[in-house]
C-alpha cells in the first residue's frame, strides 16, 4: 500500500506524534476518550518533508488525498465546501511533534467568500457575525499565506474605529465590516496584483503550503535552534472544522492551564473572551477576563470545562495547556499539550504529580528539561519591568543570570568602579586571562566577538556570572570609551541590562530579581542521584568556585586550571621573571617564589572538596598571555630583571606567534621547561600531603593531568619528570599516598592513538572544546563570524562548541574510549569540556561509558539531572 499522507482525527492517537505532530496526535486522542473535539484531519509530517523534496510543492497524489478527506470531513459535519446551502468552514493550523508556541501561523474561518458570507449571515440571522468572520479571514490570510503584513490592515481597521466613535472591535457593525472587507480585499489586490481568492479549495491548498513554508521561517529556525528540535522533523497541519467564539454574547473563546505555569498551584489558570476568536485572546488584542469568570457567564460550560481538564490530566499525567471554544452555550476543545511552565512551576508540579500518585519519581525526573535549571540558580530581571522595556540588541546567551549596572570598558575601572561601591557592566571587544579580576568584579560582561565557548563564555560560567556574547551590531570605540548599538551611543558610566538567559540587551537599569532555590529542587535532584550512574564533577580554579560547586552536588574537580592563579597581582611579577629569565637556575628562582602560593590555593581547593577527587592541570595556555603590554608595566619588568627595555621587548617579540592555540603551549611548554612541571608537581603534592596530615579521615589521591597530549613520548617525558618529584617528596614525607598522572584528549591525533598513550596514563579527561577546534579546523572564537550562514543554509544546526557534534568529535570520543580501555582496563574516563554540562552531550557520554562529566558550578545541577535522565532512558 502506499503512503498514507493524510488521517481523520478519529483514526491517530497519542503514540502518533512522530507522524502527526503533537497537535494532531492530541486532537486524535481528545477524540478517541470521547472529548467535544470539532472534527477534522491531519497532513502529517512526512507531507511536510516531500513538499520541500518536491521543491516546495505539493505533488498531485498528496493534493487528491486532501481533497479525499474534505469529502469525508463534508460525510461527518453535513456541510460542505463553499455549498450556498450549509456552507462548511475550517481552520488550518500548523502542529510540530515538538510544541514551538508562536513560531507557526493559523488561519480560521477558511471556506469564505462574498457569496457564502451572505448564506451564514441568513441563516444564522447575524450578518456582524458572519462579515466578522470575513474580515478576520482576509487578514490573516494575506498576512500568513500572501505575506501582506497585518499592520495595513490594523491600520485600516483604526481608521473605521476613528471614523465610527468607537474604541473597541466589537462596536463596529455589520456594515461597518461589510465595508472594512471590501477595503481589505482591495488593499490585497493593491499589494499583490490579483484578486482575494474566493474558491476555497484554492484558499486550503494555500493555507496548506504556508504552514509548511513556516516551518522554515527564520523564527522557526532560531527557536529550533535553541530547543534541540531538528530541521529533518517538519510540521504537520491540521484541518478542523470550525467552532465559532464571535457569533455572540454567548460564545467566547478561552485558554487555559490545568495548573498556574509560573508557580505550579493546582488551580485553573487562563483567560477567556467572550464573542471572539482564538487570536483574540492569544494576541492580546483585547483584555480577557480571569477563567474562573467564564464560570458566572456560562454555567454549564463551564462545569463541563473543568471535568474535561481533569479528564486531560488524568489520561496524560502531566500540566495541560488547552485552547477552547464556546459556540452557542456548548464546549468545544480545540487543542491540548503538556503546558509550558516556568522552572520552579516544573519542579513543584513533578513533585506534587509524584505526591498525587500520579507518577513515579522516575517520570519525574524524566519530565523536567534539564536546561531549565539553570535559570534558578541566578538572578533574573523584574518580568513586569522587562515587559515594558524595549530590547536594542541581542547576541550569544553565553552564560544565564541577570545584569544591570553602568557601562566600563576595562577590567581595572570594573575592579575600581565595583570598590566605589558602582554596579558595573564591562563592555570589551573580548576578554583575555587578565580580565579575571574586571570579569569578578562586574555584574555582568558583554563582549562584541566570541562564541559560546569563548574565554569570557567560559570564565563566566565557571563564576556564575551573567555573559552576553558576540554581539557583533556594536561599534565599538575603546579608545574614547564609548560604544554604539541600536543607533545610540553608550558612554562609561551610562546604565546598561544585559539578560544571560535570553541573549538580549537593554537601555537602562531594570531592577533585578534574586534566585530562589525551594524544597522540591533538593527532591528531584535527590531522586536524580539515585538513577544516574555518571558522576559529576566541576571545573573549578578557586576555593571559592568548588565550594559553590559542593553546594550544587559535585562530586570532585575534573579541571583545576592552575593559569588563572597567576594574573592576580602578587604574582604575574615572578611568572613574568620566570618567562624572561635566561638561565635554568634564573627560572628556578622565579618559580621558587610561585611554588608557596600554588601550593596554597591548591590546599584551599583540597578543603572546599573535602577529600573528593581534584583533577589539576599543569600549565596550559601561551607564555605570551603573561607578558606585559603597557609601557609602564614593560619598563617595571626590565627594572626588575636588571635589563634594559629593548632586550624585554624583544623578548616579548620572541613569544609571538602566529596561531597561539596550535603553537608553545600544553605539555610542550613543560618539555621546554621541565622546571615548570616540576615546581607545578610539588605544589600540588606538598598540597595533598598537608591537607592529609589535617584530615586523616579524608584519603587524598591528587590527579595531575598533562595537557595537549598528540604523541605518547610527550606524555611519557613530561609523566617522568612528575614522578621523580613526587615520589621523592612523598618518601621524604614518610607516606604512601597515592596519585594519578593522566593527559587531556584534546588533539584527533591523541584520540586516534589512544592505545599507546593509555599505556603512559592513568586517566583520560576530553577536553572536547579544543577536540572541538582542532577537529573542525575553526576557532571557537571566530566561528561566530560564519556559523549564522552555516545554519541559515542547514549545513549545521547546531553550535558544535555547545552542543557535542556526536558523528565526528564524538567518533573521536568512543574510539578514545574502546581503545584506551583495551590496553588499561583500569582507565578512569572524563569529559572536562563546556559540553560537560549540556544534556545532549551528558547523554551521549552516559552512553560511551563515560566515568564522569566535569561542568562550570552552576551547571553541575543540569549536568546530574541529564545523567538520570539518560540512565532512566537506557533502562527503557
Amino acid at each position: 500500500m502506499s503512503k498514507k499522507y493524510v488521517y481523520l482525527f478519529s483514526e491517530g492517537n497519542a503514540n502518533m506524534r512522530e507522524l502527526l505532530g503533537g497537535k494532531g496526535a492530541n486532537l486524535a486522542e481528545m477524540t478517541n476518550i470521547g472529548l467535544p473535539v470539532p472534527q477534522g484531519f491531519t497532513i502529517t509530517t512526512e507531507a511536510c518533508t516531500q513538499y520541500y523534496e518536491d521543491g516546495q510543492k505539493i505533488n498531485n497524489g498528496i493534493q487528491a488525498e486532501i481533497m479525499e478527506h474534505i469529502t469525508k470531513l463534508e460525510g461527518i459535519t453535513g456541510k460542505k465546501f463553499g455549498d450556498l446551502e450549509n456552507p462548511l468552514l475550517v481552520s488550518v493550523r500548523s502542529g510540530a511533534r515538538a510544541s514551538m508556541p508562536g513560531m507557526m501561523d493559523t488561519i480560521l474561518n477558511l471556506g469564505l467568500n462574498e457569496d457564502v458570507v451572505d448564506v451564514l449571515a441568513k441563516k444564522s440571522g447575524n450578518p456582524r457575525w458572519a462579515w466578522d468572520c470575513y474580515r478576520r479571514f482576509i487578514q490573516m490570510y494575506s498576512d500568513v499565506v500572501m505575506e501582506v503584513g497585518k499592520k495595513y490592515f490594523e491600520q485600516l481597521i483604526d481608521q473605521m474605529k476613528e471614523a465610527r466613535g468607537v474604541t473597541q472591535d466589537v462596536e463596529l457593525t455589520a456594515d461597518d465590516l461589510k465595508e472594512l472587507a471590501g477595503q481589505f480585499k482591495a488593499e490585497y489586490k493593491s499589494k499583490i496584483g490579483q484578486d482575494f481568492p474566493t474558491d476555497p479549495k484554492e484558499q486550503l491548498m494555500g493555507a496548506i503550503k504556508a504552514v509548511f513554508r513556516s516551518w522554515d521561517n527564520p523564527r522557526a529556525n532560531v527557536y529550533r535552534r535553541d530547543n534541540d528540535i531538528p530541521y529533518s522533523w517538519g510540521t504537520a497541519v491540521n484541518v478542523q472544522s470550525m467552532a465559532f467564539g464571535n457569533m455572540g454574547d454567548d460564545c467566547g473563546t478561552g485558554v487555559a492551564f490545568t495548573r498556574n505555569p509560573a508557580t505550579g498551584e493546582k488551580k485553573l489558570f487562563g483567560e477567556f473572551l467572550t464573542n471572539a476568536q482564538g487570536e483574540d485572546v492569544v494576541a492580546g488584542i483585547r483584555t480577557p477576563m480571569p477563567i474562573s469568570e467564564m464560570s458566572e457567564k456560562f454555567p454549564e460550560a463551564f462545569a463541563q470545562f473543568e471535568k474535561v481538564c481533569k479528564i486531560l490530566e488524568d489520561h496524560y499525567h502531566d500540566m495541560q495547556d488547552m485552547e477552547f471554544t464556546v459556540e452557542n452555550g456548548k464546549l468545544y476543545m480545540l487543542q491540548t499539550r503538556n503546558g509550558k511552565r516556568t522552572p520552579a512551576a516544573a519542579l513543584k508540579i513533578a513533585c506534587d504529580l509524584v505526591d498525587e500518585g500520579m507518577i513515579d519519581e522516575k517520570q519525574a525526573v524524566a519530565m523536567i528539561d534539564p536546561r531549565t535549571l539553570d535559570t534558578l540558580l541566578h538572578p533574573q530581571f523584574d518580568g513586569e519591568v522587562l515587559k515594558k522595556t524595549p530590547v536594542i540588541g541581542s547576541a550569544l546567551a553565553a552564560s544565564p543570570g541577570a545584569a544591570c549596572g553602568k557601562v566600563v570598558f576595562s577590567a581595572e575601572d570594573a575592579k575600581a568602579w565595583a570598590e566605589r561601591g558602582e554596579k558595573v557592566v564591562l563592555v570589551r571587544l573580548e576578554t583575555s586571562p587578565e580580565d579575571i579580576e574586571g570579569m569578578k568584579a562586574a555584574q555582568g560582561i558583554l563582549t562584541v566577538r566570541g562564541g559560546m565557548t569563548s574565554h569570557a563564555a567560559v570564565v563566566a560560567r565557571g563564576m556564575g556570572k551573567c555573559c552576553v556574547s558576540g554581539c557583533g551590531a556594536i561599534k565599538m570605540d575603546e579608545e574614547n570609551k564609548q560604544f554604539e548599538l541600536a543607533g545610540k551611543t553608550f558612554h562609561e558610566g551610562d546604565w546598561l541590562s544585559i539578560d544571560g538567559s535570553t541573549g538580549k540587551i537593554y537601555d537602562g537599569a531594570i531592577p533585578t530579581v534574586d534566585a530562589s532555590i525551594g524544597g522540591e529542587f533538593g527532591r528531584v535532584m535527590g531522586w536524580a542521584d539515585q538513577y544516574r550512574r555518571l558522576k559529576v564533577r566541576t571545573n573549578a580554579d578557586t576555593p571559592h568556585d568548588a565550594a559553590q560547586a559542593r553546594k550544587f552536588g559535585a562530586e570532585g574537580i575534573g579541571l583545576c586550571r592552575t593559569e588563572h592563579m597567576f594574573f592576580d597581582a602578587d604574582r604575574i611579577p615572578a611568572i613574568r621573571r620566570m618567562i624572561c629569565s635566561d638561565t635554568v637556575e634564573q627560572r628556578e628562582a622565579a618559580l621558587a617564589v610561585l611554588e608557596p602560593m600554588q601550593q596554597s590555593d591548591f590546599e584551599g581547593i583540597y578543603e572546599a572538596m573535602e577529600g573528593l577527587p581534584v583533577t589539576i592541570r599543569f600549565l596550559d595556555p601561551p607564555l605570551h598571555e603573561f607578558v606585559p603590554t603597557e609601557e609602564a608595566d614593560i619598563e617595571l619588568l626590565a627594572k626588575d630583571m636588571g635589563k634594559s627595555v629593548a632586550e624585554i621587548k624583544a623578548i616579548i617579540a620572541g613569544l609571538h606567534e602566529f596561531n597561539p592555540m596550535m603553537g608553545h603551549r600544553g605539555c610542550r611548554l613543560a618539555v621546554t621547561y621541565p622546571e615548570i612541571a616540576a615546581m607545578q608537581t610539588r605544589a600540588v603534592i606538598k598540597a595533598a600531603l598537608n591537607v592529609q596530615a589535617k584530615h586523616p579521615e579524608w584519603t587524598m589521591v591528587p590527579e595531575i593531568m598533562i595537557p595537549l597530549v598528540g604523541e605518547v613520548k610527550e606524555l611519557a617525558y613530561v609523566k617522568k619528570v612528575v614522578v621523580e618529584t613526587a615520589d621523592a617528596i612523598i618518601k621524604e614525607a614518610g607516606s604512601n599516598m597515592k596519585y594519578l598522572v593522566g593527559t587531556m584528549i584534546e588533539i584527533p591525533r591523541a584520540a586516534l592513538t589512544a592505545d599507546e598513550i593509555a599505556k603512559q596514563a592513568d586517566f583520560f579527561s576530553f577536553g572536547t572544546n579544543d577536540l572541538t577546534q582542532m577537529t573542525f579546523g575553526f576557532s571557537r572564537d571566530d566561528a561566530g563570524k560564519f556559523l549564522d550562514a552555516y545554519y541559515d543554509k542547514k549545513i549545521y544546526e547546531n553550535d558544535p562548541f555547545a552542543k557535542l557534534d556526536q558523528t565526528g568529535v564524538g567518533k573521536l570520543v568512543d574510539m578514545a574510549c574502546k581503545m584506551g580501555r583495551a590496553t588499561n582496563p583500569e582507565l578512569h574516563l572524563g569529559v572536562c569540556g563546556e559540553h560537560g554540562g549540556d544534556p545532549s552531550s551528558v547523554e551521549f557520554f552516559h552512553r560511551t561509558g563515560l566515568d564522569y562529566v566535569s561542568c562550570s558550578p552552576f551547571r553541575v545541577p543540569i549536568a546530574r539531572l541529564a545523567a538520570a535522565q539518560a540512565a532512566i532512558k537506557d533502562e527503557k
